[in-house]
């Protein structure tokens, strides 16, 4: 339901429908199926990587590759609608095609961020029990592992030229084998992607199964993707996103950038990961859907690895996060030939600073528009329409939303009142996995309570006053503080530690970690190097203090906000 007394100059003056039907399709297998027959043999996919090596898939491909995998998971693998299959892949060909495969199969998706250490696999592995992994050869060795406590039946393992065409994709074996030295034995028991797709391409060929009678059991409101977050407590959960969720999602987006989208006719370059929500809804999803070329970049560090995508390939739309627009920006190649043909770009994650857009608009000649959303909204909750784009907000709420400012009572707060953001609509999350206590924490009756706190205008658009206390976005990324200090904790000569987000330049936050020793001849660098061996390389502290004590409340609770208002106090003395 929309609250018809707010605002809607915005909408009307963009030509946007604020209120949309109900979901055009019965479920994702459905929208994938439909599209693969409306675009057929037009290129789909294109994974670039740097030296200019590709491989592409058609629509076609795609779907009949995906019933393949499904065929595979449900007949051979032996699962059933709502088990859970966790895909741990980079940008590549594999990555569609696994969790079309999946989505086909009445499975439920569980994305893993693929440069996760073997304790983090763990973590996440005990919690979504899947019973599938799909992973890429060059991060298999740390399968073991992080599978010793909680085995997981079926492992399949792709490669990141896999589905090039033969030369490029034996080149490319050949350098990581022999010139890089990143694949490493794999020894766990598995099977490749391609002989998976083979092996289900036999049973619909022999026993004449087709996989849409899987997708048949699937509704709306099954889940189709469990996407997880750490929310403001560092506790890992996992959204429970539902085919109803993203399909809503996908057309909310779209509708806002539908004035400036031609159907079969757009290239969007991906650089941000597809296991990251954002890219997966908006760029995989959305941009599926309207019949566009995606082109797949497995690693955008360093940003010389985008240059050939957009020498060889007319991108019209790019989504990012600040610092990959600032990067860019100051690229000497990418600013002397910058894009001819793009339209605009798409910035999530984190806070788009207004230098970095003047000068991306001065470069590129076109304008990055700003969303707002979370893992449990899908994520996109707001979104600057095109030509209505305003500076420092956060754009208007996409169709079918409402979004509202709240105040500590759970009363509605009006026009210029700042209170905590609050959103409910189609995209909404049905709910925590596993952890009814957690959803109730975040819901007021249907209302989903953000943890930002922010502000609306008179013409609908909102901007954000202040983020969660306690996270911290690097790049983009959400890292949440327990997790940090967790496994500093363990290091035996640490004491005590706290660890909050500073500003950096760089990477618009980073992590700072205030340590009391047990062990007083530790260096910085020796509690860095503990941190790279057990935590994703963008958790990792950049910066590291060394304290005597560390503030703490009346009852011993280390006070995260005292050391940031000591932070804010020396920036602003500085």
């Amino acid at each position: 339901m929309v609250d018809t007394d707010r605002p809607w100059q915005a909408y009307y003056g963009a030509n946007i429908r604020p209120v949309l039907d109900q979901a055009t399709y019965r479920n994702i297998p459905d929208m994938i199926h439909s599209v693969a027959e409306t675009y057929g043999k037009a290129k789909a996919f294109t994974c670039v990587l740097p030296n200019g090596m590709n491989g592409t898939l058609t629509f076609k491909q795609i779907d009949e590759m995906s019933d393949a995998m499904a065929v595979y998971l449900r007949e051979i693998a032996g699962l059933s609608v709502g088990d859970r299959v966790a895909v741990q892949l980079p940008n590549c060909l594999g990555f569609p095609i696994a969790a079309f495969g999946i989505l086909k199969a009445g499975c439920v998706l569980v994305n893993v961020n693929p440069m996760y250490t073997s304790e983090e696999m763990a973590k996440q592995f005990e919690d979504a029990e899947p019973h599938v992994l799909i992973t890429i050869d060059m991060f298999a060795d740390k399968v073991v592992e992080a599978t010793r406590g909680h085995p997981i039946p079926n492992v399949i393992v792709t490669r990141v030229a896999e589905f090039f065409p033969a030369m490029p994709r034996g080149i490319v074996g050949l350098v990581q084998k022999y010139w890089d030295k990143v694949l490493k034995p794999i020894e766990v028991p598995h099977i490749r992607l391609p002989a998976a797709l083979n092996a289900g391409r036999e049973h619909i060929k022999n026993d004449r199964i087709e996989a849409e009678k899987y997708s048949q059991e699937v509704t709306l409101d099954d889940i189709a993707v469990l996407q997880y977050t750490g929310g403001t407590t560092g506790v890992a959960k996992g959204a429970m996103l539902t085919h109803g969720n993203l399909i809503m999602n996908m057309e909310q987006a779209m509708e806002l950038l539908a004035g400036d989208m031609k159907k079969g006719e757009e290239v969007i370059l991906t650089a941000l990961p597809l296991y990251h929500i954002f890219a997966f809804t908006v760029n995989m999803l959305s941009f599926y859907w309207l019949g566009a070329r995606n082109i797949l970049i497995p690693n955008p560090r360093p940003l010389s690895n985008l240059k050939r995508a957009f020498e060889n390939y007319k991108i019209t739309w790019m989504s990012g996060v600040n610092t990959l627009f600032n990067g860019l920006n100051n690229e000497i190649w990418f600013r002397h030939s910058p894009p001819k043909h793009m339209k605009f770009a798409g910035a999530g994650g984190m806070a788009l600073q207004a230098a970095v857009a003047e000068r991306w608009r001065e470069v590129a000649g076109c304008d990055v528009l700003q969303g707002y959303g979370l893992t449990e909204t899908s994520p996109v909750l707001t979104f600057e329409p095109l030509g209505k784009a305003r500076e420092g907000t956060i754009g208007i709420p996409v169709p079918s939303t409402e979004v509202a400012c709240f105040d500590e009572h759970g009363q509605k707060l009006g026009i210029g009142e700042v209170g905590e953001i609050a959103a409910r609509g189609p995209q909404i999350m049905k709910g925590y996995w596993k952890k009814p206590e957690e959803t109730d924490n975040v819901m007021i009756d249907d209302w989903f309570l953000t943890g930002d706190i922010g502000v609306m205008d008179e013409d609908g658009y909102f901007r954000i006053v202040d983020r969660k206390k306690d996270m911290v976005v690097v790049s983009g990324f959400n890292v949440y503080p327990n997790d940090v200090e967790d496994v500093i904790a363990t290091h035996p000569g640490v004491l005590e530690v706290a660890v909050i987000g500073v500003p950096d330049n760089s990477s618009g936050e980073a992590v700072k970690a205030f340590i009391v020793l047990s062990d007083k001849t530790l260096k910085q660098d020796d509690i860095r190097s503990f941190c790279k061996d057990h935590l994703t390389s963008y958790k990792v502290p950049k910066r590291v203090v060394f304290r005597d004590e560390l503030p703490k409340s009346n009852v011993g609770k280390i006070l995260r906000k005292d050391l940031r208002a000591e932070e804010m106090a020396q920036i602003a003395a500085e």
